[in-house]
């Protein structure tokens, strides 16, 4: 499919630069095709879920993963940021660099507080390779538990560019920009459906009878990526790393077998799902790396509606939610959010969407 389909215009000032506070007073509007739009709030998300379904959270924490860093060559030093996205080893990561044209395989990079005599705060790493779009492959000199205090002695908080582009990090986005169940370290961006919910909403979810599982997909700086090729089928993902225990796999298809509905809070919960979901339509024990492209066409087989951010124009994640709810209704969707004031991306407003009809 051309990439145009999924293009929009956006104004700048619809980018939440701070979450809704409290976290659910966020504004949901509810979507479901062939029916009229329902502005709501993200506290009313019980209201609109019946006793039996189930929630499904990634519980993914967000790392330090932004580090700054000085090429070191020689007597010569270039300034240099990478983002980590995916781990690869006890002392390996995949990361993007910025520039990347700075630095060639087999260079060092010290990273943290480079001008310190001590070199205390610092972490240094070998370029063992470099890959296309900028991004590397890079060997620290630490390794396990020791590398993982260090990235987070000398790593930021690795807010989105669209929100980066216009202020500095602070205090309060390590707080902000965290679920409050996250437990799981390694991701590099928050899975932002999450972020709306609090333990005052879970209480009322739990009186309401609705079931709460959890899931693990550690989000990649992938996620926002452009996407540059004209067409779909020419974009290449980015693997995470993902698992579903096989716990969570029984009571899910349990929950189904009971009339239940299986509703992912996220499209990351969604996309690991989906990758753990056999043709059969049963969810299975999972673990590994996924690069699943969902666009429309796709036939979901284990989530049956879906809480979502308001996503960025020719992205993966716009395709996947206009696969999963149409693309007609989802541009209606979101046409009609821009024009009522909802505020978009990962500090932005939320959306609950059910699927298509087919």
């Amino acid at each position: 499919m051309k990439v145009d389909l999924f293009d929009f215009e956006l104004p700048d000032d619809s980018i939440a630069l701070r979450p809704a506070a409290p976290r659910d007073s966020a504004r949901m509007l509810v979507v479901r095709t062939g029916e009229a739009l329902e502005d709501r709030i993200v506290r009313d998300l019980p209201d609109l879920l019946q006793p039996g379904d189930a929630l499904v959270f990634n519980d993914t924490k967000v790392i330090p993963a932004r580090l700054e860093g000085q090429r070191l060559r020689g007597e010569n030093a270039a300034r240099v940021e990478a983002m980590l996205h995916m781990r690869v080893g006890p002392a390996e990561w995949l990361a993007f660099l910025r520039p990347a044209k700075r630095v060639n395989a087999g260079e060092r990079i010290r990273f943290g507080h480079a001008g310190d005599i001590c070199l205390l705060g610092t972490l240094d790493a070998t370029v063992v390779e470099k890959r296309e779009g900028g991004e590397a492959l890079l060997a620290f000199d630490l390794s396990g538990p020791a590398l993982d205090e260090a990235i987070h002695a000398a790593g930021h908080i690795p807010l989105p560019p669209y929100i980066a582009g216009k202020r500095a990090e602070d205090e309060q986005d390590k707080a902000d920009y965290q679920t409050v169940y996250a437990r799981e370290k390694g991701a590099v961006a928050a899975p932002t459906a999450g972020l709306h919910f609090t333990p005052q909403l879970f209480a009322r979810l739990d009186a309401r009878g609705i079931e709460r599982h959890f899931v693990t997909l550690h989000v990649g700086a992938g996620t926002f990526l452009p996407v540059k090729a004209d067409d779909t089928a020419d974009h290449k993902m980015h693997s995470e790393i993902g698992q579903v225990s096989r716990a969570t796999a029984s009571a899910l298809n349990a929950v189904r077998r009971r009339g239940g509905r299986v509703v992912a809070v996220g499209t990351t919960s969604l996309r690991l799902l989906e990758s753990a979901t056999g043709e059969d339509h049963v969810i299975r024990e999972w673990s590994g790396a996924t690069d699943i492209f969902i666009t429309p066409g796709y036939r979901f087989r284990a989530v049956d509606a879906l809480m979502t951010n308001f996503h960025l124009p020719r992205s993966t994640l716009f395709m996947l939610v206009s696969a999963f709810s149409g693309m007609d209704t989802m541009r209606a969707a979101y046409a009609h959010a821009i024009d009522t004031g909802y505020r978009f991306y990962s500090y932005g407003d939320s959306s609950l969407l059910f699927p298509e009809r087919m």
